[in-house]
């Protein structure tokens, strides 16, 4: 028998929301009332909560197999959409399978079944071949973000996921891009759309600047150093591209981090979670990061590269002027360079001289004790502020994992910290603790 179901009363006050917004109210009624919906909406607008809700209320409790499948394009927002229905405590086991991750991990995760599993198309797909799950109960299939992990290089597996699922009652398509076909293989059936990419009150901004030279490297630096001390993202289309520019900043001593297909998983979650906590403002990246991260609200984004497509500038931009907020897309364009049919004309930003951003307050502290050890996030602070001699003040961001935790500490108070803390108890752990 599981545990007993929480109410959404009980969910929205333990994530701290007071209530729904227009699009998560219409979007629930219609997942609850439709076998098929497509759900669009932009970036950070709370689709992931608009369709978890009315799901997970239709879970059926005494199932012991995987009743709900959520396929993402990337990795990222695999993790993110598995924390996301963690922190709801449904009750209702989750996990993520994607790639990276190691096959033994999943194995184990499957030992006892979840009841929601999240994954990337190829991760899912290789179970499905496996058999190391059986499909035949799962009732709802969710494709957050369809409008990437329907592409071409994806075809194939979605293809071979859809076609084992015998039983579907329920399938949900998320996504930010507007007019997007949805192939034959998903089989929607007469699909309600709930479109709210025309509203809200989002206002975006576009502005060029001017690069005298075709090597753009010292237009960005004076566009970072005439920001000042903002958060943003400077993206790019090649990771060749982001080395350049990251061997460049290193030079200029600008703290930042990379994010771009090639690297390690755990690299890349390292450069969001630093972002998060204010490690460092600025995110050199791929179109990767253009969509399905966790990072909080950004002041700006910079094109150092344009997109070849609309849909993917759309979504760069997209990462700024979220939720109502107002932003900033700065495309830094060599004086002889055309702008693509898609972007209109837009106004050049004159750029004032101003030294470079100054280097942030904070760095991150690594400690090798997570839930799996029952330690909590009050147990933490507890620590750091007793052992440590940390002030209120002086600690940041936590983020607490399932076999570690990422703390944020005043510069100045990092090794201190890292000296009294290392080697030490916590909980029942011997911790290591030490600087990321």
């Amino acid at each position: 028998m599981g545990k007993a179901q929480k109410s959404q009363a009980d969910i929205l006050e333990k994530l701290n929301i007071k209530k729904l917004n227009e699009m998560q109210v219409k979007a629930q009624e219609a997942i609850q009332s439709e076998s098929d919906v497509i759900l669009l909406s932009p970036t950070g607008t709370g689709k992931t909560l608009a369709f978890l809700l009315p799901i997970i209320e239709q879970l059926d409790q005494d199932c012991e197999e995987i009743q709900i499948l959520i396929l993402v394009p990337s990795r990222e927002l695999a993790i993110q959409i598995n924390q996301v229905i963690r922190e709801m405590g449904t009750g209702f086991k989750t996990n993520a399978f994607y790639g990276g991750k190691s096959g033994s991990k999943d194995k184990m995760d499957l030992k006892h079944r979840p009841a929601i599993l999240v994954g990337t198309p190829g991760r899912i797909a290789d179970h499905m071949r496996r058999h190391t799950f059986t499909s035949e109960f799962i009732k709802t299939l969710v494709l957050d973000e369809f409008d990437k992990s329907l592409e071409v290089g994806f075809e194939k597996e979605m293809k071979d996921i859809i076609s084992s699922l015998f039983n579907l009652e329920k399938r949900i398509l998320t996504s930010a891009t507007q007019g997007v076909e949805v192939p034959q293989f998903v089989r929607l059936k007469s699909p309600k759309t709930i479109n709210f990419l025309k509203e809200g009150s989002t206002k975006l901004t576009l502005k060029s600047v001017l690069s005298p030279e075709k090597d753009k490297l010292e237009t960005l630096a004076a566009t970072l150093a005439h920001l000042g001390n903002k958060s943003g993202i400077v993206f790019c289309n090649f990771k060749d591209s982001i080395q350049r520019i990251s061997d460049f900043l290193e030079e200029k001593h600008i703290p930042h981090g990379c994010f771009y297909g090639g690297m390690d998983q755990i690299d890349r979650e390292r450069t969001l979670m630093k972002f998060r906590n204010g490690t460092h403002r600025l995110i050199i990246a791929t179109d990767l990061a253009a969509r399905g991260i966790d990072v909080p609200e950004l002041n700006f984004i910079i094109h150092y590269q344009l997109p070849n497509r609309k849909e993917e500038f759309t979504h760069r931009n997209g990462r700024t002027a979220r939720m109502n907020a107002n932003g900033t897309a700065y495309i830094i364009q060599w004086r002889n360079e055309p702008l693509p049919d898609f972007i209109p004309y837009i106004e050049e930003e004159v750029l004032t001289d101003r030294p470079m951003p100054s280097i942030p307050d904070w760095k991150t502290i690594f400690i090798s004790g997570g839930r799996k050890d029952k330690i909590s996030k009050g147990d933490i602070a507890g620590i750091c502020f007793k052992k440590g001699g940390l002030k209120p003040t002086d600690l940041g961001v936590i983020e607490l994992k399932d076999d570690c935790a990422f703390i944020a500490v005043r510069a100045k108070k990092a090794i201190p910290l890292i000296q009294k803390l290392n080697n030490t108890h916590l909980k029942k752990r011997k911790v290591r603790v030490n600087i990321v």
